[in-house]
């Protein structure tokens, strides 16, 4: 992993593309995307997790860690097919183009999917109906349990599974047998929806490797209560006998939080995924990785030490650390998937135990530039990077630059970044991004919003704010805004990219 030339790229996450249909797809849009990230000199695109979303929409608590989110769909290629009537597409209600209005998106999206699906049904052709047959058999070890949930939560209302009758939660097999029959139509229409999004995903990702653009992917350690995995592997997570968590994940209370965070994820019985050679995970990686050419995982340090709260506690406060499965866990994921591309998503109170985890298997870490000022011994400043990292200057979890430097920095860290800068910072979001670009680490990345100088209304999430966020969408005039050229001016100077060419970019220093 040490060896890696110096690269650079951009975060986005799809649903923020621009497009007509209310969400961001998998169409054109992100092939243009793709197209303007290797016109600016880019080599990695990174999205965050790509799963189907549940309450609150945040792709960091999904129905499934296998499944595709049938909201990405590109709905003009279902016309294409002959399967959605083009009509459809022509009476488009007046989404706002600037965020996601999920309220009135999703239910319009199910009714396009449902259309598709009666199209496909009627109209597919013998090669397309067997090629839908082989994808789901090659996919039956997760997806038969995610379509069969997925019909069963849309028959009881949407309601969380352990709340359905006690037959369906805890999977009794009669009552499972009936069920796969009853709901055959709608099992099926799920399965169909996966597997337009993962062949739409194959397309642009080989459009992507035509363009030698990487994508960066992303996955939490730990998954939603509400799930397919939970409710289909109960053995695998601390679980009472009705199937609710004993206990939670979350973190402990530091400067960040008085009370901590409590997550509400069940946690892991590592005994038991020791015990096969964690065939779960492995098989997880295995299916992130037939997405993406490299996973970010959402804290890493909990397969080193997490911290285990009791489900009855309202916060993290009361809570012990108790220990992860720790380099095993590596060791049997080499042995069974070879390299390791993945980053370690090491933010927070990191421990020594922890930094000796990651760097055993010399996988990458992340600084944040944005954590930074507040003296030289900082590890988030570029002087203490090690080469082997990811830089950011924010995250999905950070304000905007603008938003932070404006909202949430006090007088002393702003000298403090001036004194080590060496200038006022008159543009807060460039002066981060070029010391970032500036430095040794293995590959810089930026956040949209960042490169176009927008403010806290283009922030992406909030922690610990349950509504209003995965909302935010790029405007579709955003590859004329000057940041892209200037983004591939400084990517040629700080050769994160050796293969631009020297006139390219030489040429628009001068201007």
């Amino acid at each position: 992993m040490t060896n890696h030339a110096r690269t650079s790229g951009v975060l986005l996450h799809p649903t923020c593309l621009p497009g007509p249909f209310g969400i961001g797809e998998l169409g054109n849009a992100a092939i243009h995307f793709a197209d303007w990230l290797r016109e600016q000199g880019q080599t990695h695109w990174q999205v965050l997790p790509l799963g189907p979303t549940g309450f609150g929409d945040s792709p960091y608590q999904t129905l499934s860690a296998f499944a595709g989110n049938p909201n990405l769909i590109n709905l003009e290629a279902l016309a294409a097919a002959g399967w959605l009537p083009w009509a459809a597409l022509r009476d488009v209600p007046p989404f706002p183009s600037e965020r996601v209005d999920f309220g009135a998106v999703l239910p319009w999206r199910e009714r396009m999917l449902e259309s598709a699906y009666r199209g496909f049904q009627a109209s597919a052709r013998a090669e397309e109906r067997d090629e839908f047959a082989e994808w789901c058999a090659s996919e039956s070890d997760w997806l038969a349990d995610y379509a069969l949930f997925r019909a069963l939560k849309a028959h009881f209302n949407g309601a969380s599974w352990v709340d359905w009758p006690r037959n369906y939660a805890l999977r009794d097999a009669n009552t499972l047998a009936q069920a796969q029959a009853e709901f055959a139509p709608a099992i099926e229409q799920y399965c169909f929806r996966q597997w337009l999004f993962h062949r739409q995903w194959r397309t642009l990702r080989e459009e992507c490797h035509a363009r030698s653009i990487r994508l960066i992917g992303d996955i939490p350690i730990f998954v939603a209560h509400d799930s397919s995995d939970v409710w289909a592997r109960p053995e695998l997570f601390e679980l009472d006998e009705d199937g609710r968590p004993t206990v939670v994940a979350g973190v402990p209370p530091d400067y960040f939080s008085a009370t901590g965070q409590r997550w509400g994820n069940p946690l892991y019985r590592w005994q038991a995924l020791r015990a096969d050679g964690y065939a779960w995970w492995v098989a997880r990686l295995r299916a992130a990785l037939a997405l993406v050419g490299e996973v970010r995982i959402d804290h890493f340090r909990g397969f080193e030490g997490y911290w285990e709260i009791p489900a009855s506690e309202p916060t993290a406060v009361i809570g012990q650390w108790r220990p992860g499965p720790g380099a095993d866990f590596f060791r049997q994921i080499h042995s069974q998937l070879g390299a390791l591309p993945i980053i370690a998503e090491d933010l927070g109170v990191i421990t020594a135990e922890v930094e000796a985890l990651r760097d055993e298997f010399a996988l990458p870490g992340m600084k944040v530039l944005q954590f930074a000022w507040s003296d030289p011994q900082n590890p988030f400043l570029p002087h203490n990077y090690p080469a082997n990292c990811i830089a950011y200057a924010g995250t999905h979890d950070n304000n905007t630059t603008l938003g932070w430097w404006e909202n949430e920095m006090d007088e002393r860290a702003r000298q403090f970044a001036a004194n080590y800068l060496g200038q006022e910072l008159r543009e807060p979001n460039w002066s981060l991004i070029h010391s970032g670009m500036s430095s040794v680490a293995r590959s810089f990345i930026v956040t949209m919003p960042d490169l176009l100088g927008l403010g806290s209304e283009a922030r992406m999430n909030t922690p610990g704010l349950e509504q209003g966020n995965w909302s935010w969408r790029l405007p579709p005039n955003y590859d004329q805004h000057p940041g892209g050229a200037r983004l591939g001016q400084l990517t040629w100077l700080t050769r994160r990219h050796p293969e631009q060419q020297v006139a390219v970019y030489g040429d628009a220093a001068q201007r």
